[in-house]
């Protein structure tokens, strides 16, 4: 059977839509300072068989190591690397959840078949700490990589909030006149924690569809006094120019699939290589779900473009 990449225009593949049927959308526990841990637990053991499957499907080594004091999960092919690339990866959740063990989920197929190293930060988390303190944690984590590791050879991914981190760790880079990695890699990025987009209002989202209130809370427990069009907060309002080519990937049913596409014309405005992947029928972070044909097409795509970016 053609991969869903080879047939573009001929609809979701079966598995999707047994998917989208089988998982309707439900809401989700608002998280603060009294149940953070709570939340974050239990939304882990709801991914505990996807990462399972992962470890199964593909042959990787992973270990704990500090990058600049900051603790990272680096994920390799046990096979070894094929060339000198790294991908500093940032995991998401709404900057409130998540880790990188869970976003093995992403990092495994993204190591094991563009033969890179993935760096994953394990970034502090909002509401205990809110922002700068990922942003801190993501630009500590870069600069310690940079004292090794080859700016062409060092790619930035980040999967929704991870996308908005990537993103403001290129400001910060760029104003601090550092060496700017190859490429960037975003995954349904959350790039407007003000919820302007036309996509909010659709809402067809099965993993994102919610009361936008329990997300507001997410994005007012992230950014606490930041003004919420600061761009170093919400990346649909910064300025581009100097940004690496790009790579985004976004669904017709993400919630966030306005966010990705003002992100893409901004970028084409200020003069970026961006290549905005927008697949038929599919939710945020799709890719999470390798079941589904079009997130194992989407992995293997977004590998060939890292491959290709670090000359492999």
């Amino acid at each position: 059977m053609q991969s869903p990449s080879a047939r573009p225009g001929t609809g979701v593949s079966a598995e999707a839509e047994a998917w989208l049927h089988a998982n309707p959308p439900a809401d989700r526990i608002a998280i603060d300072e009294h149940n953070a841990e709570l939340v974050r637990a239990a939304v882990r053991q709801g991914w505990e068989p996807s990462m399972a499957a992962v470890r199964a499907e593909f042959s990787v080594r992973e270990r704990i190591l500090e990058v600049g004091g900051v603790e990272c999960l680096e994920v390799t092919p046990s096979s070894g690397v094929t060339g000198p690339g790294t991908v500093l990866y940032f995991f998401g959740g709404g900057h409130t959840v998540g880790s990188p063990e869970e976003d093995i989920v992403i990092s495994a197929p993204l190591a094991a078949q563009a033969g890179v190293r993935v760096i994953a930060p394990r970034y502090p988390l909002a509401p205990e700490h809110p922002y700068p303190a990922a942003v801190d944690c993501a630009e500590t984590t870069y600069r310690a990589l940079l004292d090794t590791t080859d700016p062409a050879h060092l790619l930035v991914a980040g999967e929704s909030a991870g996308g908005n981190l990537a993103l403001a760790l290129f400001q910060r880079v760029r104003s601090a006149r550092l060496s700017l990695p190859v490429a960037f890699v975003l995954l349904s990025p959350w790039a407007d924690l003000g919820f302007t987009g036309d996509s909010h209002i659709t809402n067809r989202d099965p993993f994102l569809a919610m009361n936008d209130d329990v997300l507001v809370e997410m994005a007012a427990s992230y950014r606490g006094e930041t003004p919420v069009d600061d761009p170093l907060v919400s990346p649909v309002h910064a300025d581009f120019t100097g940004l690496p080519p790009t790579l985004m990937t976004t669904g017709t049913r993400d919630l966030l699939l306005s966010d990705a596409v003002r992100l893409a014309t901004a970028m084409r405005i200020d003069g970026v290589d961006v290549t905005l992947r927008v697949w038929e029928g599919m939710w945020h972070v799709f890719e999470f779900y390798r079941e589904v044909p079009e997130a194992r097409a989407s992995m293997t795509e977004i590998a060939d473009f890292v491959s290709g970016r670090l000359g492999h």
